[in-house]
């Protein structure tokens, strides 16, 4: 498949990463020239220095027998604009942008996007991917991480083990003989900085961050066997009221068990804006990191904080010092991947990274296929893929315990029809199935050898 990426700046090179890796023939776009050449140096891409809506710069970069073009440079006009010439110019039959701006995301003007207006057949708004993260991650409070995958059967859940984790120095293999009725599977461990795919000899210790699969009905008990307490979330208060936060409030507004919010926002006019969009959520004007201004919205007493600012450093900030204050629970939106291993060590309990989100989205809709999800671990560490198995796969007809999946790669959980089960190595993976597997980044080309899915995309 062909496709043309443009934008090369940390969403444009992950999408760029991931496809070229699937030996697609990939072109990035941008008009930094240093970005276009960190791409073509760094990734199997060709690169092309230039305006992305350009026509000529399109021709350039090979638009006449373009298969996918992706917009997500950091101007919303110019990834329209982009998606109109790829269309009416080219003829390119699927294209994809990134918008920001939440009036072109407004439901009475879903008709702009259509073929004979402005051709996009996806849109993807990073605000509506981060907000709907934090909710995913105010839902599990007790993980730094989470995600729902095959129809929010199965859950990823990233629990942070501390010393009071009774199952601490027991090897994963007498796990699962203590607990044979819990359907979960620790997938992944991060120790000292380093992210692996376990052997069933493996023991866990205080301060490893751990990636585990478990079924939606059986999270509970999975988090109680790692030593974390589940907590409902009464009240909560975010940190910064713009697009995301405003649509975390919004969410929190129409869900069923009340959930009382406030909103904290320097800025005036967006403090207004919020104040006026919202019903029954409080909105105060002032600076977040101010502790006469959180002592106000009463921190000591909120289940939450949610720092949801464009700053990363004001986020992580104004998590501690929520912490320090009383909260128990700290979500922080980082940006920049090279603070991440900060937050264990300041005691955030969990972080939204908007890039991975996006990521993620953008790939979810280029792969309307057999790969039916893709979840970005980390600084794109590892990743999780839920994928149907062809006939043409060289796992299909075999038992686990017959496939030789790659070091870091481990199957979660099948789903063979309605049922879904727990994999163990006598089970058959069937043409049809649908699998989750985690796998380290270096182990991603591999795995999709096996489901023999770079085929197959639309």
């Amino acid at each position: 498949m062909k496709v043309i990426i443009c934008g090369a700046g940390q969403v444009g090179w992950q999408i760029a990463r991931h496809l070229a890796g699937e030996k697609n023939d990939v072109t990035v776009v941008d008009s930094n020239a240093e970005l276009v050449r960190r791409a073509s140096d760094t990734l199997d891409v060709q690169g092309v220095v230039g305006f992305a809506s350009h026509p000529d710069v399109l021709e350039r970069a090979g638009a006449k027998d373009c298969d996918l073009i992706v917009a997500a440079t950091y101007s919303d006009e110019v990834n329209m604009v982009t998606c109109q010439v790829g269309h009416s110019v080219f003829g390119i039959p699927r294209k994809i942008a990134r918008l920001r701006a939440q009036s072109y995301l407004a439901p009475q003007y879903a008709s702009l996007y259509r073929r004979e207006q402005m051709p996009i057949d996806v849109v993807i708004s990073p605000e509506r991917e981060v907000a709907e993260a934090a909710l995913q991650r105010l839902s599990a409070p007790a993980t730094f991480d989470t995600e729902s995958f095959l129809g929010g059967k199965v859950q990823l859940l990233g629990i942070a083990l501390e010393e009071a984790c009774p199952v601490l120095n027991t090897p994963l293999r007498q796990l699962t003989d203590l607990f044979s009725t819990l359907r979960a599977l620790v997938v992944g461990v991060r120790r000292e900085g380093r992210l692996f795919a376990p052997e069933p000899g493996d023991q866990l210790f205080a301060g490893d961050q751990i990636y585990v699969f478990a079924f939606t009905e059986d999270v509970a008990r999975t988090l109680e066997l790692f030593g974390k307490t589940t907590r409902k979330q009464e009240r909560v208060v975010i940190i910064g009221g713009g697009n995301v936060g405003l649509g975390v409030a919004r969410a929190l507004e129409t869900r069923s068990d009340r959930v009382r919010a406030k909103i904290i926002e320097r800025d005036r006019p967006t403090a207004e804006r919020a104040a006026d969009a919202l019903q029954r959520t409080i909105v105060l004007h002032g600076d977040g990191m101010s502790a006469e201004l959180l002592e106000e919205a009463n921190i000591e007493r909120a289940d939450a904080v949610l720092a949801v600012t464009d700053d990363d450093k004001t986020n992580i900030l104004v998590a501690v010092r929520a912490k320090q204050a009383g909260c128990p629970m700290s979500i922080a939106l980082v940006n920049d991947p090279t603070l991440v291993p900060l937050m264990a060590s300041l005691d955030i309990d969990a972080y939204i990274n908007p890039r991975a989100t996006t990521v993620s989205s953008i790939l979810r809709h280029i792969r309307h296929g057999r790969v039916r999800e893709i979840y970005s671990i980390g600084d794109a560490e590892g990743e999780v893929i839920e994928a149907q198995v062809l006939g043409t796969s060289s796992m299909a007809g075999k038992l686990l315990r017959e496939i030789e999946f790659p070091e870091g790669a481990l199957m979660g959980a099948v789903q063979k029809g309605d049922r879904i089960v727990k994999p163990g190595g006598d089970t058959r993976i069937e043409e049809g199935d649908v699998i989750l597997l985690f796998a380290l980044a270096a182990d991603v080309p591999e795995v999709e050898r096996l489901l023999q899915v770079s085929v197959d995309f639309f």
